[in-house]
């Protein structure tokens, strides 16, 4: 069993940064990690993953703004968030190992999730 903590959303003006943290419970060192995000009346879509080799793999539509990252030694990994724009406005929760042999992007993939933090962004 493992239990995810998410931490690190704030309001922030466009153009800024932040960084979310996902602590674990529970060994995940050789689990995918993923985030994910949902908007008010949205679907919950993926963000980024990471595999246990640190292999990473984004949403088209987000790459170089966005990176994801993992420390095993602090069963925590992370989404450092650039440049963010209003449409990043969401809940973001973090997940952690899936039901299938690929670390995916698929949210009905992931076994553990996180309770969520909100990330909002302001013209």
């Amino acid at each position: 069993q493992v239990q995810l903590v998410e931490s690190g959303g704030d309001s922030v003006r466009a153009g800024g940064s932040l960084r979310l943290s996902c602590a674990a419970s529970g060994y995940i060192h050789d689990k995918c990690l993923a985030w994910f995000r949902q908007a008010p009346g949205k679907e919950r879509g993926g963000v980024a993953s990471i595999d246990d080799d640190a292999r990473t793999n984004y949403k088209d539509s987000l790459k170089g703004g966005f990176t994801i990252s993992r420390d095993n030694a602090k069963n925590t990994h992370y989404l450092q968030m650039n440049n963010l724009q209003p449409e990043d406005s969401a809940m973001y929760y973090c997940a952690a190992e899936t039901t299938v042999p690929l670390c995916t992007l698929i949210s009905v993939d992931f076994r553990y999730w996180g309770q969520g933090t909100q990330v909002s962004v302001s013209s």
